[in-house]
């Protein structure tokens, strides 16, 4: 049986560009020193079986019952000699579920060596599941009709007494935390799967009742503070109302509580508010606590606010739905079909199902990771920790957290996540010391289920992260989130994210001038946001507010809103780039220049000189990999300097190619924009995209006819011509390399 070693990575040194990361990764050398062998080569074994007995010895006649006694084990012969400290573990578990109800951890003592790691592996792939959550069958539950006397049922809807069953929790020991006034991110444990689905906390509307969103026009109090007032107590923030005119929550019981998950102000913040009060003369809805940007307050994008309300017993109507009497510890259910031989589970655990602290060489292959309430997995300053090949999903807060170096996620299935998929970071931002964690070849989906907002499905922080080769949808706001230094992001496919947010990207960044040398390469990023085409309060790419020093290349963008948004950055590259489809192509605009917040300490987070002193940006190695950063001071750093656009092709641009305002349009000059074209492919005049006043930009009428996908395909045959489109210089993007692949984990595509 052969044992596969195929995950890590060579050391990078410090003082080596992650290009040649990249390099290896695309050469098929990255990750070569994990070579096949046979277990002949690997004599140190343990095996794990869910229907073992405690006191096992660990052989496969005598196994252990869970990986806890796994790891003890190996600590254990360890410590007595038998087993040598650089000896190779393979662990070896059985099919079955091993439920936790604490973290499962791993130290500094449990890892391995480089030619000799510890690794602990699903013998079939996937069937071996690590579970944070309590086990409950559907002889738990009966029918709510014979509890009507309860007084847990009260403003229960008739009409569901006949199939809502109840399950009462009261004799299991759990302790359910009390829901808080407001939250952000993932609401107090527990919660409930069915059959490997998240049920929905009963909620109105429904999503099947237009797009599942609630809306309102009018303010009555925003709950924002006078700045100016003398009055300490009238500058702080305090709970909003506003006027609802549907009668709903006149069935709904505020006494009993009920919450709001709502975008109050702003299309990219969501927080969950409990109501303190209803008015039903006024139709007037208070809130229990302040929302940060307050209720209805300035914003870019839609002037009706949205929420939808949540955990209201008297919305329990739907087949899924459920509600949980916190104080009675009743579980109501309207379940699902074949509910009878389903398989159900409360998600209770709260840390990280594995929590892996200062492990060397360890890795984790094929497990199946769910139900639990808090993160999948959290490796802090690990180095080559690998998670491979393994599925992750029914989470409530997270995917994977990965702090340290040379550590991996690789070739696994993240999806029905609460918040984020895999979050990288590490190295030295200061020393620029590259970290070297690799996000390689994964599948992230259907995560913000909880947090609607900045909960991506990857992120990136620090210095030297890779992202390469996944495919990433299905989200209500960002994609690829990152901020630091260094980091490649390339060949991956993202689509039909940011569904239900506004001003947001599918990749992000922003607010920070030393977020620099991150290169954005070969992404293929297509059909954002709902499906309107002349939605444009979505981008492709978003550099937000200053960002700088980034590079966007070869990157197909389809169908997108605003391709490239740079909001008042410098020194940015966009080079080569493909875009069909997208209403405005870049937009450049110079809100360092005018907007007040720039520098001004009522306004931290926009301390963009104080930011770029704390990392000692003009220090020897700063100002030889940045120079231009480096004398930013001396050289009109309000204005958006220095970007460079050049062999760009935009295909049915038909709002604007180029959005510039007019101080970028008086700062051309000082811009780098050469051989990009403008195309038509309707074949009438290409004036309509409003280019003529920038030099560097040619229109021309297509010679495809070709629409929707096709018109993509069309393109992207013809441009490995010599000077195709008109551009000498073009270099052809490897849309076959582009996205997952086959490898010893991943054996099908989806």
């Amino acid at each position: 049986m052969g044992i596969f070693r195929f995950l890590n990575l060579s050391p990078v040194q410090h003082s080596v560009a992650l290009g040649t990361v990249a390099a290896m990764i695309l050469s098929g050398t990255y990750g070569s020193r994990w070579v096949c062998a046979n277990e002949e080569t690997t004599p140190y074994q343990l095996f794990v079986d869910i229907h073992a007995d405690d006191g096992g010895t660990g052989t496969a006649s005598d196994p252990l019952p869970d990986l806890a006694a796994a790891k003890r084990t190996i600590r254990q012969r360890r410590d007595a000699g038998a087993w040598p400290v650089d000896g190779a573990v393979v662990v070896n578990v059985a099919p079955g579920v091993y439920a936790a109800d604490s973290s499962l951890r791993f130290g500094s003592a449990d890892g391995g060596t480089e030619s000799a790691p510890v690794v602990y592996r699903s013998t079939q792939p996937g069937a071996a599941t690590l579970q944070g959550g309590v086990t409950l069958k559907a002889s738990d539950f009966r029918p709510v009709r014979k509890a009507l006397d309860d007084p847990a049922t009260t403003g229960m809807n008739p009409g569901v007494w006949d199939r809502v069953l109840v399950c009462d929790l009261s004799d299991r020991g759990m302790e359910f935390p009390k829901v808080p006034k407001s939250y952000r991110a993932v609401p107090p444990a527990p919660w409930l799967y069915v059959d490997g689905r998240p049920m929905e906390l009963a909620r109105w509307p429904n999503h099947d009742d237009g797009d599942g969103w609630a809306r309102f026009h009018e303010a009555i109090d925003t709950g924002l503070g006078n700045p100016d007032s003398e009055d300490p107590a009238k500058r702080q923030l305090r709970p909003g109302s506003f006027r609802f005119d549907d009668p709903r929550p006149e069935r709904w019981d505020i006494k009993r509580g009920v919450w709001l998950c709502g975008y109050w102000t702003h299309d990219w913040s969501d927080e969950v508010i409990q109501i303190a009060q209803y008015d039903p003369a006024e139709k007037a809805i208070k809130l229990a606590a302040p929302h940060h940007y307050g209720i209805k307050g300035k914003t870019w994008g839609n002037s009706q606010r949205r929420f939808f309300a949540v955990n209201v017993l008297s919305e329990l109507d739907a087949p899924g739905e459920w509600y949980l009497d916190r104080q009675e510890q009743r579980l109501f259910l309207d379940p699902p079909t074949g509910f009878a031989d389903a398989s159900i589970t409360l998600a209770t655990l709260t840390e990280p199902i594995l929590k892996i602290e200062q492990a060397k060489h360890l890795r984790f292959e094929g497990f199946t990771i769910e139900c639990g309430h808090g993160d999948a997995i959290d490796v802090r300053d690990g180095h080559n920790v690998q998670i491979a090949g393994c599925t992750i999903r029914n989470m409530g807060a997270g995917g994977v957290r990965v702090t340290g170096s040379e550590n991996q996620v690789r070739s696994c299935d993240l999806y029905q996540l609460g918040t984020f998929g895999i979050s990288l970071s590490g190295g030295d931002r200061k020393q620029l010391t590259m970290a070297g964690n690799v996000a390689d070849n994964n599948h992230v989906h259907h995560y913000g289920l909880f947090q609607r907002t900045y909960a991506a499905g990857i992120s990136a922080g620090g210095c030297g992260q890779t992202i390469t080769n996944n495919l990433i949808h299905d989200a209500p706001h960002n994609a690829i989130r990152y901020g630091g230094n260094e980091h490649r992001i390339e060949r991956n496919e993202i689509h039909h994210v940011v569904l239900e947010t506004g001003d947001a990207g599918a990749f992000y960044t922003g607010r920070d001038w030393t977020s620099q040398g991150n290169v954005l390469r070969h992404n293929y990023i297509h059909d954002l946001g709902v499906g309107n085409t002349d939605h444009v309060n979505t981008m492709a790419i978003y550099l937000d507010d200053c960002d700088s020093g980034d590079t966007l290349e070869g990157n197909i963008m389809v169908r997108a809103g605003r391709a490239v948004m740079m909001g008042g950055g410098r020194d940015n590259k966009v080079i080569n780039n493909l875009v069909i489809d997208c209403p405005i192509g870049i937009h450049l605009d110079s809100r360092g220049m005018t907007w007040s917040q720039w520098n001004n300490p009522e306004h931290p987070s926009w301390m963009l000189e104080e930011k770029a002193l704390a990392l000692d940006y003009q220090s020897p190695i700063w100002a030889q990999r940045y120079p231009s950063l480096a004398k930013i001071m001396a050289d009109s750093p309000k204005e958006p300097l220095h970007n460079r656009f050049a062999r760009n092709v935009f295909v049915d641009c038909d709002r604007r190619v180029c959005q510039f305002d007019s101080n970028v349009m008086k700062l051309l000059g000082k811009l780098d924009v050469a051989d990009n074209v403008a195309v038509s492919s309707t074949g009438s005049s290409a004036s309509t995209v409003k280019i003529a006043d920038i030099t560097g930009f040619s229109n021309q009428d297509a010679k495809i006819d070709a629409s929707g996908d096709d018109k993509v395909d069309a393109y992207l045959k013809q441009q490995n011509a010599s000077g195709w489109m008109g551009i000498d210089g073009w270099e052809p993007i490897p849309v076959d390399k582009i996205g997952l692949r086959k490898d010893v984990y991943r054996k099908t595509l989806p």
